[in-house]
């Protein structure tokens, strides 16, 4: 059952001290007075509009005095070296403030009468009560303990680099949007974003989920577009790749150039069987575009909406030449889409390369399965980490715990302590940022916390 309750107080804070809290940038707040452990309130901001959008709780409250290094406590905090030494120099010491903020369910007008540049870092009486409850954290559990056992060591931070980009795309290029595609995963890899604000859905489902709809019609040109953004959406590069130049008889449909050369023909139809015409097309076309060697040793492509004849097989068979359905294709790309990176397209060149050539719908099929399979599989280590410390009530875990806990989770397949091993550190590096790691002397030393889940897509 969820517990309400009401928020009679709140807390005056600058107004870039509360955005920070609630971006997950810091858990730390500079009261001018001793917050008792445990103590709800508001949090309100002292020079702007009077809209509270979050509330937090009282962790742990300190009291620091001029023998803590104030250079690492900067460095965990958003406050430079000498704003810090400018409150131990106007009060001898510095109250510390570890809060665990939540987002209200809906933002709240509240006017208070009286002159709050008097009361900032204090507490002030709400002209009316506020209510809410923990359904909305900033951080998950694990994020916050674990940053708040770092700011209570004053360990150096994990990663002051990334914190720099990411407080630079969020202050200068708001407006940009794949910048703030970056800064989203640097937040999430730093453990910045809450569970309910890391599930975004590309925006390119949209023409993604058109592929099979317009491969099955008579609409040829768009349907050549289509397949040529697929290619490119793979992680393909090439010249032949633009997806809005425009098609006609004599030219590839398409060619890619890297990571390895691929070339194709696209036929899109309602009804009609394929005829021996489109696979005799890309031998014809490729050799002349390409040169016999460098045509021969490209990956052929066919994707084709309608059953091949018997003479189109033939070909297609004997020239090694793959024909999957625009179906399969859209099975493909949306994979990456759902998941990003998670096309291996060397491992995709192998599947392509293996026997049975013609029609090729099962072996790729059989390789998005496999991917399909392992997205599940690091599904289910990320849960496990997650379930284990809460469990346990620890931070962070080492391997050989892991592993123990794994074969009693009903895992999706059997995995050696090495092998586990290998998925908790490509789980926990920068490019995936679903667990951290601290590092040890060995691999077996090696300890691991939960940062975010790994949602599967129930399409």
């Amino acid at each position: 059952m969820i517990q309400v309750f009401s928020l009679p107080t709140a807390l005056c804070l600058p107004t870039s001290d509360i955005e920070a809290l609630i971006q997950g940038r810091t858990i730390a707040a500079l009261p001018k007075i001793f917050l008792r452990p445990g103590q709800r309130f508001a949090l309100y901001s002292a020079d702007s509009s009077a809209l509270i959008k979050a509330w937090a709780r009282c962790e742990l409250c300190q009291i620091l005095d001029g023998t803590k290094p104030i250079e690492i406590l900067s460095k965990l905090t958003i406050w430079t070296p000498e704003r810090l030494k400018e409150i131990l120099q106007q009060q001898q010491h510095i109250f510390l403030a570890y809060l665990r903020v939540y987002k209200l369910p809906q933002s709240q007008e509240v006017s208070v009468d009286i002159n709050i540049q008097e009361k900032i870092g204090k507490l002030i009486s709400l002209p009316h009560s506020l209510t809410s409850s923990e359904t909305i954290p900033i951080l998950q559990d694990a994020s916050f303990t674990q940053r708040k056992r770092q700011l209570e060591n004053l360990e150096q931070p994990l990663h002051p680099e990334l914190e720099e980009l990411q407080h630079t795309l969020e202050t200068r290029y708001n407006s940009n949007s794949s910048a703030q595609d970056l800064n989203h995963d640097i937040k999430i890899f730093l453990g910045w974003n809450s569970k309910q604000s890391t599930h975004r859905l590309d925006s390119d489902l949209v023409w993604i989920k058109k592929i099979a709809e317009v491969g099955n019609s008579s609409n040829g040109h768009e349907f050549e577009k289509l397949v040529r953004r697929g290619l490119l959406k793979l992680g393909f590069t090439g010249s032949r790749l633009n997806p809005d130049a425009a098609g006609g008889a004599g030219g590839m449909d398409f060619y890619a150039e890297a990571p390895y050369p691929i070339v194709g023909e696209c036929k899109a139809t309602k009804t009609e069987k394929v005829s021996d015409g489109t696979p005799a097309q890309l031998l014809k076309i490729g050799t002349n575009h390409l040169g016999k060697f460098k045509y021969e040793s490209s990956i052929k492509l066919i994707v084709a909406a309608g059953e091949l004849n018997h003479y189109a097989l033939r070909t297609a068979t004997e020239h090694q030449m793959n024909v999957i359905t625009p179906e399969t294709l859209q099975k493909l790309v949306e994979l990456q889409a759902y998941y990003k990176n998670s096309i291996n397209l060397l491992e995709l060149k192998q599947c392509l390369q293996q026997v049975p050539f013609g029609v090729a719908d099962d072996k790729v099929n059989t390789y998005i399965d496999k991917i399909t399979h392992e997205i599940k599989l690091r599904s289910h280590i990320i849960q496990l980490v997650k379930n284990y410390l809460q469990n346990s009530g620890v931070d962070s875990a080492g391997v050989d715990a892991l592993h123990g806990a794994y074969f009693g989770s009903h895992p999706p397949q059997p995995l050696k302590t090495e092998e586990l091993h290998e998925i908790l550190v490509e789980l926990s590096s920068p490019l995936t940022g679903y667990l951290g790691r601290e590092k040890g002397d060995n691999w077996r030393s090696d300890r691991f916390y939960y940062l975010r889940d790994l949602a599967i897509n129930s399409k």
